[in-house]
């Protein structure tokens, strides 16, 4: 049955049980600098269900897939092959129980997910606990510094110039409402290492990022040291998860609390989210650890089962008094994560991630033969950072007129930083050799 409005009848009446005189007075706390004088210009008044499907199919047409090209997009969004068994597996009934596993005797499915994601997660990340995912990385990320410094009953934070600037953004708006200093250093394509200067006796930690938005790759060792001798702790975060199949793992580097977007494995672009958090730390942190986490117990039976533990009921709850206001979960996400993981396996990971590396090696060394390019990035997993002769914004503007999108502007993630003819470009195992030789022509044709 289609749902029907009510009508002007049934409004009035509510509106009278509550005291409203008119459907105005529901925003009366917004400024009236802030409020329409009228419909919103440019659309049309109501439709019906087959002409709004018409226009929304047609606005939808103007978007470009990722797949439908040349597509070199990477700086904390990666275009990845999924399996189609990864789709039909998210799909089996076995997982499709209760949203909120609170009841675990009905919700045993959910919770096996949880418990293999959180497992997988401590396995790829060299780090001892995680939980049961964030809403994204960002917000992981936002999440490691406040609990930072609950850890260390310290107020500042020290941010590295090669954080992302949407997680940057994240953990400086929570930290503004927390009260925590925020310092960040001047975006550099490497200069990770920098923050072992930086560090100082009030800082709670340090949050460094490997590879870096600019596609840098860096040992945090010496910065975890740093750290640790200042009494504090160090944060890394990596925004391309499959990295981690041939990197130095953030538990090989000490630290202390490792965040990132788990995106790329199992989950699509999809035009901007939903993505899914990864966040691990070192087990004697685990009380202070935001979000969800599941566990291993036995029933009343001895038979194995999963729970949810170790968090307090004011996480979900009294939130006034939760240590985190996190309390649910992108669980769609960390199953498709899970699915694909175990795909894959230790092996189809690292085979993975070469051919992830190996697709870079070969756009860095197709755009370095151009004429007016100089890569900067010299150490990298699958993202380049390089510098034109021409406007990075004029650069991929034109690119894209000969089908390539080419990557991410600096400028468009540091505006006024110096950046303006910097383009970041990443090359996945999706990047044929096809594709690399079509960007270096285009890119050769735009800048001659």
């Amino acid at each position: 049955m289609r749902y029907l409005p009510l009508t002007a009848d049934d409004r009035a009446e509510m509106m009278k049980i509550i005291g409203a005189k008119s459907v105005d007075d529901f925003y009366g706390d917004v400024p009236a600098s802030a409020r329409l004088k009228g419909p919103v210009a440019g659309l049309p008044n109501h439709q019906g269900e087959l002409q709004v499907e018409r226009h929304m199919t047609k606005l939808a047409a103007k978007n470009r897939a990722a797949s439908d090209g040349p597509f070199f997009v990477g700086c904390g969004a990666y275009k990845h092959h999924i399996p189609a068994s990864v789709d039909h597996i998210i799909q089996r009934s076995e997982f499709l129980t209760t949203y909120t596993p609170y009841q675990p005797e009905i919700a045993q499915g959910t919770l096996q997910t949880m418990f293999e994601f959180q497992t997988q997660v401590a396995a790829l990340t060299g780090m001892e606990v995680a939980n049961a995912s964030m809403y994204d990385g960002s917000t992981a990320c936002a999440e490691a510094a406040v609990m930072a410094c609950r850890v260390t009953k310290r107020n500042t934070v020290v941010m590295s110039g090669g954080l992302h600037p949407h997680h940057a953004d994240t953990t400086r708006t929570l930290c503004e409402a927390a009260g925590i200093k925020v310092i960040q250093l001047a975006p550099a394509v490497d200069g990770e290492l920098e923050l072992a200067k930086a560090v100082n006796d009030e800082a709670a930690c340090v949050i460094a990022q490997s590879p870096n938005v600019f596609g840098t790759l860096t040992d945090l060792t010496p910065v975890g040291d740093a750290a640790h001798a200042k009494g504090a702790l160090l944060v890394t975060v990596f925004t391309e998860v499959v990295s981690l199949g041939l990197v130095k793992t953030p538990g090989e580097m000490a630290a202390d609390i490792a965040v990132g977007e788990g995106q790329s494995i199992g989950v699509p672009l999809g035009f901007g989210g939903p993505y899914v958090g990864l966040f691990t730390c070192r087990s004697k942190f685990l009380r202070q650890m935001p979000g969800r986490l599941c566990g291993e117990t036995l029933d009343a039976d001895g038979k194995r089962g999963f729970v949810l533990t170790l968090s307090t009921r004011e996480q979900h709850i009294r939130r006034d008094k939760a240590t985190s206001n996190i309390c649910t979960n992108s669980g769609l996400c960390m199953l498709a994560f899970t699915a694909h993981m175990t795909l894959l396996g230790d092996k189809g990971l690292t085979h993975l991630a070469t051919l992830n590396h190996e697709a870079a090696c070969d756009l860095a060394d197709a755009l370095g033969a151009v004429k007016g390019v100089k890569v900067l990035t010299t150490r990298y997993f699958n993202e380049i950072a390089f510098e034109t002769t021409k406007p990075a914004d004029q650069v991929v503007a034109a690119l894209e007129k000969h089908d390539v999108i080419g990557g991410v502007r600096a400028s468009r993630l540091f505006p006024g930083a110096g950046l303006d003819n910097v383009v970041v470009a990443a090359a996945t195992e999706c990047a044929t050799a096809e594709d690399i030789k079509a960007y270096a022509a285009a890119l050769a044709q735009v800048l001659a």
